[in-house]
């Protein structure tokens, strides 16, 4: 059952004809929905999985091109490994689980972040997972992990550095365009729209050079309560906006 026929109400939620590009979304809150429910923090993480499910769907569904989400984080290593480990698990899981089905309907999965840290058999399900999917080019799922945006900057501006240092690259040809290249955003265009789930009001570190003029939704909502209904709502509080670049 596809959107439309889950929501059928849902072309006079929003604006067909003016969907984002890009759309971002920052998973938070899966420690709190479980918490509050009092299970264990890892049925909230596993429910998020579940709740991605749906809003790949969606988007897919919508014929949105790009959804970024921000799955593990460079400063969540600092979780308790017990956790980190779970994450890690859930990943491979992820992706063995949903590859099929990604693949068939059009999803071509790419990765943001470095891979410090990983173990071999998280990077090699990625690797799986890009290679199965490369051809596809109906919807981008990016899935941000061990992504830190502070981090990507940085990586950028030493290859940069590098370059000029290796009399490579002119200095003075290094402008926002060629830094954007640089970045390791997979040549997608940047986010229309960041949205946030759990109530907090922050980036956290996420695409801080890509989402300069993106809009920015919050929602009280813990990420497993968030359906495909209040993905809908969140697209049109986007809508009802009007994005200037700094014109009139």
């Amino acid at each position: 059952m596809n959107l439309f026929e889950k929501i059928p109400e849902a072309a006079r939620l929003i604006d067909l004809d003016s969907l984002p590009r890009h759309v971002a979304i920052i998973m938070d809150g899966n420690g709190r929905w479980a918490k509050a429910r009092a299970l264990p923090r890892m049925m909230g993480h596993r429910a998020g999985v579940e709740r991605l499910h749906d809003i790949v769907a969606a988007t897919s569904d919508l014929g949105i091109p790009v959804l970024t989400v921000y799955a593990f984080s460079a400063e969540n290593w600092k979780r308790p490994s017990e956790e980190v480990g779970g994450l890690m698990k859930l990943l491979v899981e992820y992706l063995e689980k949903e590859l099929y089905a990604l693949a068939k309907n059009g999803v071509r999965i790419t990765f943001l972040g470095t891979r410090n840290g990983l173990s071999d058999a998280v990077v090699s399900a990625m690797e799986k997972a890009r290679a199965k999917t490369g051809g596809n080019s109906k919807t981008v799922l990016n899935l941000a992990f061990n992504y830190g945006g502070r981090q990507s900057i940085a990586l950028a501006a030493k290859r940069l550095a590098l370059l000029a240092a290796e009399g490579k690259l002119d200095p003075n040809a290094i402008d926002e365009t060629l830094f954007a290249q640089t970045l390791s955003v997979n040549g997608l265009p940047d986010p229309d729209v960041v949205i946030r789930t759990s109530g907090e009001y922050r980036l956290s570190n996420f695409l801080p050079f890509e989402t300069a003029y993106s809009g920015l939704v919050f929602t009280d909502a813990f990420w497993p309560d968030f359906d495909e209904r209040a993905y809908l709502n969140a697209l049109a509080e986007y809508q009802r906006r009007s994005r200037r670049f700094g014109g009139l």
